[in-house]
C-alpha cells in the first residue's frame, strides 16, 4: 500500500507517463488517419482514359532510348548557356539585348 501511495505522488507517476502514452499513442493514431487520406487520395485519381491508353501501351525503356537517339543527333560543342532575365529586369529589354549579342 505504502508504494501506491508514494507513486501517486511522484511527479514522473503523475505526468511523465501520461505524456509519454500521449506521445506514443498520438504517433499511432496520426499514422492511421494519415493512411486512411493517402487510401482515398488514391481511389479518387483517375488518369484521363485518353492517356491512360498511352501511358499503357509505350514501354517506358522504348522512350528513354527515343529520347537518347534525339540527343545522340545534337550538336553540343556549339552550345551556349544564356541566362534569363532578373526578376527586376524588363524582359523583353533583355531578349533583345541576347539577340543582338548573338549576331
Amino acid at each position: 500500500m505504502f508504494t501506491l501511495k508514494s507513486l501517486q505522488k511522484s511527479r514522473t507517476f503523475k505526468y511523465g507517463i501520461p505524456m509519454l502514452l500521449l506521445v506514443v499513442g498520438g504517433s499511432f493514431g496520426l499514422r492511421e488517419f494519415t493512411q486512411i487520406r493517402y487510401d482515398a487520395q488514391k481511389i479518387n485519381r483517375k488518369l484521363d482514359p485518353s492517356l491512360e491508353a498511352r501511358v499503357s501501351k509505350q514501354d517506358q525503356s522504348r522512350v528513354l532510348e527515343n529520347e537518347y537517339e534525339k540527343m545522340k543527333g545534337a550538336n553540343l560543342d556549339e552550345w551556349k548557356n544564356i541566362r534569363g532575365p532578373r526578376p527586376w529586369e524588363n524582359s523583353k529589354d533583355f531578349q533583345e539585348q541576347q539577340r543582338k549579342t548573338q549576331r
